[in-house]
């Protein structure tokens, strides 16, 4: 606006320099917005994926386990009461 009241050189170059500067701060807002947007993305696919390898987890769990030791099997007689 100096540029318009005082119609110096200098005054008409500081505004263009503030109108510059608005729209460079524009363009990094706006790209900090695509920034954000993207790191959402991420974010949510990455909280799919967690509750994915979550269930993974779960099943392959039992798995991990060693299995039961088997039981010895009885050779010879047993007496049984009846």
């Amino acid at each position: 606006m100096a540029g318009t009241v005082l119609n110096s050189p200098r005054a008409v170059q500081m505004s263009l320099y503030l109108v510059k500067a608005f729209v460079r701060m524009r363009e990094a807002f706006a790209a900090n917005v695509q920034v954000l947007q993207r790191l959402s993305e991420i974010d949510r696919k990455l909280l799919e994926h967690d509750v994915v390898l979550r269930d993974v987890y779960r099943k392959f769990l039992p798995l991990l386990d060693p299995p039961p030791k088997p039981q010895k099997p009885r050779i010879g007689f047993s007496r049984s009461e009846s």
